[in-house]
C-alpha cells in the first residue's frame, strides 16, 4: 500500500482565511510543500461566497483589538491586490446616520474608534451635509468613512486559490477531513481521500471550526452559533435611492451592523440583513435544517445564557424575518422613500460566531496554536477585508512551529 501522501502544511478550510493563509506561507517560506483541503467542489463556498462584498474600514472595533490591527492592514492590502490582479472593486465610501439624537453619542464613539484605528478623511456630517452625500436618506447627523468599498470576495479567493496553485501548492476539492491527531513530529489526517501527513495543520474551516478542533484533539472552549442574515435586493428602476453604502449607528452591545443598504460590486443593490438564529450551520433558507446542528446549539449552556439575555432583541429579529413589512419599515429608518413593491427577498448568508461557555459572543478574532497546529476559532465580519493580514498573522505561527 502507497505511503500516506506528506506535506509541510495542510490548511483546512478553503474561504479567504484558509485560501489567504496559504496565500502567505507561499511568500514567507517558497517551496514549502502545501495542500488546501476544502470539503465542497468549490473555494469560497459558504461565509465567504455569502458575503455582502463589503471592504470594511475598520471604524467599529475597539482600537488595539485584533480585528482593528488586522482590518486597518488588511484593507490596505486588500485593495492592492485587487489593483495588482485586475480584480474589480470600488472606494466608494459609506454614511453613517444618526437617525435621532439617541444615536449622536455612538455616533461620537464610533469616530473616536475610526480616528484611533487610523482613519484618515473621516468626515462628521450635520443633517444638511448627509442630505448633500445621500439625498434619500434621513438623519440628524452622519459620518463618512472614505476607506469603505465593494469587491467580489468570491472573485478574491479564486484568485488567491490559482496563485497558491501557481507556487506549487495543492488546492483539493471535495475532500473532507475527518479526524486528526499529532504523532511523533507530524500531523496524521483521516481524510475522505485516505490519510495524509503534515508537519503542521490549519484550521480555518468557519463554520465548522470549534468541531474541527475537537476532531484534532483540541478543546476549544467555545461553541460557533449560526446567525443567518436575510437580504431583499431593491429593483434596479430604485438603485438610485443610494449613492455610497449607508449604514446606521449599530447597538454597540452586538457584533452585528443592523440592516443597512449595501452597493454590490456588480451593480446590484442589496438591503439588510437581519439576523436569526440559522437550524444549521449551513442553513441559508428557512426550510434548512439539521438536528445534528440544532441539538448541538440547543445542548450548549452558553447558548442559554445568551438567549436569556437577548431574547426580545432575538425576538424582534423574527419578526423581521417573517414580516417583509416589519423589514421595510426598518429599512425606511434609513431611507424614508423605500415602499415594500421596491424591495425583492434576495440571499442569505451565516454568520459563524463564537459563544462562550457563560454565554458571550466573542467579540474579537481568536487564533489559538497548539503543538502543530492553529485554529482560527471566530473569524467573523471583517475577517473577508482582513484576511490578507489574518493569513500573515496565521502563516507567521506556522513558521514558529516549523521552526520550533
Amino acid at each position: 500500500m502507497a505511503a500516506p501522501a506528506a506535506f509541510d502544511v495542510v490548511v483546512i478550510g478553503g474561504g479567504i482565511v484558509g485560501c489567504a493563509t496559504a496565500l502567505a506561507l507561499t511568500e514567507n517560506r517558497p517551496g514549502l510543500k502545501i495542500a488546501v483541503l476544502e470539503k465542497e467542489a468549490r473555494l469560497a463556498a459558504h461565509q465567504t461566497g455569502h458575503n455582502s462584498g463589503v471592504i470594511h474600514a475598520g471604524l467599529y472595533y475597539r482600537p488595539g483589538s485584533l480585528k482593528a490591527q488586522n482590518c486597518t492592514a488588511g484593507r490596505e492590502a486588500l485593495y492592492a491586490f485587487c489593483n495588482d490582479h485586475g480584480i474589480p472593486h470600488e472606494r466608494c465610501g459609506k454614511v453613517v446616520v444618526a437617525v435621532d439624537e439617541r444615536d449622536l453619542p455612538a455616533l461620537i464613539e464610533l469616530e473616536r474608534r475610526g480616528l484611533a484605528n487610523g482613519l484618515a478623511g473621516l468626515e462628521r456630517l450635520d443633517a444638511a451635509q448627509v442630505r448633500e452625500r445621500e439625498p434619500h436618506a434621513a438623519a440628524v447627523a452622519g459620518l463618512f468613512v472614505p476607506q469603505t468599498g465593494i469587491v467580489d470576495y468570491t472573485r478574491v479567493t479564486e484568485v488567491m486559490g490559482d496563485l497558491v496553485r501557481r507556487r506549487g501548492g495543492e488546492i483539493r476539492l471535495g475532500v473532507r477531513l475527518h479526524a486528526a491527531r499529532g504523532v511523533a513530529d507530524e500531523v496524521r489526517l483521516a481524510t475522505s481521500a485516505g490519510e495524509l501527513r503534515a508537519r503542521t495543520l490549519i484550521n480555518c474551516t468557519g463554520l465548522h471550526c470549534d468541531r474541527v478542533a475537537r476532531r484534532c484533539g483540541v478543546e476549544p472552549g467555545v461553541r460557533i452559533i449560526p446567525f443567518r442574515g436575510e437580504y431583499y435586493e431593491v429593483r434596479p428602476e430604485r438603485r438610485n435611492l443610494v449613492r455610497h453604502l449607508i449604514y446606521p449607528v449599530p447597538d454597540p452591545t452586538l457584533p452585528f451592523l443592523g440592516v443597512h443598504f449595501t452597493r454590490m460590486i456588480d451593480g446590484t443593490l442589496e438591503a439588510g440583513p437581519n439576523a436569526v438564529l440559522a437550524w444549521k450551520r449551513e442553513g441559508y433558507r428557512w426550510h434548512d435544517i439539521s438536528c445534528i446542528d440544532l441539538a448541538d446549539t440547543l445542548a450548549f449552556g452558553g447558548f442559554w445564557r445568551l438567549a436569556r439575555n437577548f431574547w426580545r432583541v432575538g425576538m424582534a429579529e423574527y419578526r423581521r424575518s417573517f414580516s417583509k413589512g416589519v423589514f421595510v419599515a426598518s429599512l425606511q429608518r434609513l431611507i424614508p422613500d423605500v415602499r415594500a413593491e421596491d424591495v425583492a427577498r434576495g440571499g442569505a448568508g451565516v454568520r459563524a460566531q463564537a459563544v462562550d461557555r457563560a454565554g458571550k459572543l466573542v467579540d474579537d478574532f481568536r487564533i489559538v496554536t497548539s503543538e502543530r497546529m492553529v485554529h482560527v476559532l471566530n473569524a467573523p465580519s471583517p475577517a473577508a477585508t482582513a484576511s490578507l493580514s489574518i493569513g500573515r498573522v496565521v502563516a507567521g505561527e506556522v513558521v514558529k512551529l516549523l521552526d520550533g
